[in-house]
């Protein structure tokens, strides 16, 4: 099995309306942090962003920020960060998100986070990485995007050979085992970072 050494979460800069959101964040930083895994993050203070790396950090676990200059101010970088970029631009930020990273999670979040993980399977569905994507659907969160994808498969927008590839963790407790036990298949990018930089 191919070792985990880093995760990239996207999700939200807002914490949303259950807690049960926050609480899952929480467990992430922490279980992560307890095995040696770097958070590879946007890199802000606020909403879930804040919440994962704190307690990634507050378990003694190392992180990345990575944050646009534009959005220094609306998501207030997070202070003691051990590894933090300052970018001139979205798409630099994703792509070094995606460096990165060996494995992907999706917490709940908004647009930008819904358009961070479909970006990733848009790669994977195209061959060009083979890192594990792990939504975690915590009170079913994510279930109208898996319902959306199950619907363009019915409806032949999606074609054999070119499956969505993507995992799905009910609960807190299941993200980074859910991780894990899909990182078999984890490979390198099929491509330098200049065909990344030009998709």
């Amino acid at each position: 099995m191919t070792k985990i050494n880093s995760i990239c979460v996207f999700c939200g800069s807002a914490s949303g309306r259950n807690p049960a959101y926050v609480a899952a964040a929480e467990r992430l930083g922490a279980d992560m942090a307890g095995h040696g895994i770097r958070l590879v993050y946007g890199g802000g203070n606020v909403g879930l962003m804040g919440t994962t790396a704190r307690a990634v950090m507050a378990a003694g676990g190392k992180v990345t920020g990575i944050i646009p200059e534009f959005l220094m101010n609306r998501e207030r970088m997070l202070d003691g960060v051990d590894d933090l970029h300052i970018v001139p631009d979205m798409h630099t930020r994703k792509r070094m998100m995606f460096e990165a990273a060996d494995a992907f999670v999706t917490l709940p979040g908004g647009i930008g986070t819904l358009e961070e993980v479909v970006e990733q399977m848009t790669w994977a569905q195209l061959g060009r990485h083979k890192k594990p994507i792990v939504l975690a659907d915590i009170e079913g969160f994510w279930q109208p995007l898996v319902e959306v994808i199950h619907h363009m498969n019915r409806e032949s927008f999606i074609r054999d050979g070119f499956e969505v590839r993507y995992h799905v963790a009910r609960t807190a407790a299941d993200i980074l085992p859910t991780v894990l036990s899909s990182a078999g298949d984890n490979g390198e990018i099929a491509g330098d970072a200049d065909t990344i930089a030009k998709m």
